[in-house]
């Protein structure tokens, strides 16, 4: 009997017998062939579109919620009374959040302008993109694409930036990449949110695009996931919003539908 049927089967008994049971707790990642089983196998749009259904049944966080998840995702290992800031690099106290210029703050990796759906619950208060990072860095991130070159950014070592894109740290490229394709196969103009789309251009302003994808494309290749983005992306299922983003578990699903 396979396992599922197995579980039911037991559920469905103690139930006849008035016994409460207990869903297992997760023990580890969820296997591809449980989790994307109706996607195995497609490609390109379609496999997009099974993507989208399978990770848009997932629980909402309101914007105040999100300080709590990210305090959570972007734990460091190191030192769990700390967040490790995405472009920076720096372990920072979880406390240590806010406003002011040397605290951190709630970074949306595709910018809430693009698309304006600003936090709104959805797109604005979406795990899979908010990351912890220091204020002053993430104003001047601002609203700009991603793309190579420009000149160094204080406070965010390896960083890059120049009037109209931004270039993160070689350890996050794939991280940053990753997280855009999430956003754009969750958010396609259903449910009432916008219809968001990587292109190939920067200087995108308040449209539903972010680029430059075919640099995304590359970092994604040049910056594997490794175990802190495994971890997060676990966390955030089991925890928080009880989806996963596939470019995490399949990063190669990035060239099937937009290589």
């Amino acid at each position: 009997m396979q396992p599922t049927r197995r579980l039911s089967f037991v559920l469905a008994l103690g139930a006849a017998a008035g016994l409460a049971f207990a869903p297992p707790a997760l023990a580890g990642p969820v296997s591809g062939d449980d989790y994307y089983q109706d996607a195995l196998g497609k490609t390109g749009p379609e496999l997009k579109a099974a993507l989208h259904k399978i990770i848009s049944t997932n629980t909402k966080l309101t914007y105040d919620q999100v300080w709590d998840g990210i305090r959570a995702t972007d734990e460091d290992p190191a030192n769990k009374a700390n967040v490790v800031l995405l472009y920076s690099g720096r372990s920072q106290a979880k406390t240590a959040n806010g406003g002011g210029v040397d605290d951190w703050n709630r970074e949306h990796v595709w910018a809430k302008s693009h698309g304006d759906f600003g936090t709104a619950v959805g797109p604005g208060t979406d795990l899979h993109h908010l990351r912890a990072e220091d204020a002053s860095v993430n104003s001047t991130r601002g609203n700009k694409d991603f793309d190579a070159g420009g000149s160094p950014v204080e406070e965010a070592p390896g960083s890059l930036t120049d009037d109209d894109s931004f270039e993160p740290r070689d350890a996050v490229k794939g991280d940053v990449a990753r997280m855009i394709l999430y956003m754009a196969v969750r958010y396609d103009g259903t449910d009432g949110f916008p219809d968001l789309e990587p292109n190939d251009a920067v200087d995108n302003g308040s449209k539903p695009n972010i680029g430059r994808l075919s640099v995304l494309l590359t970092w994604n290749t040049q910056d594997p996931p490794d175990a802190t983005e495994q971890r997060r992306n676990q966390v955030i299922y089991d925890q928080f919003q009880h989806n996963r983003n596939p470019f995490i578990d399949h990063p190669e699903w990035a060239a099937s539908i937009y290589g």
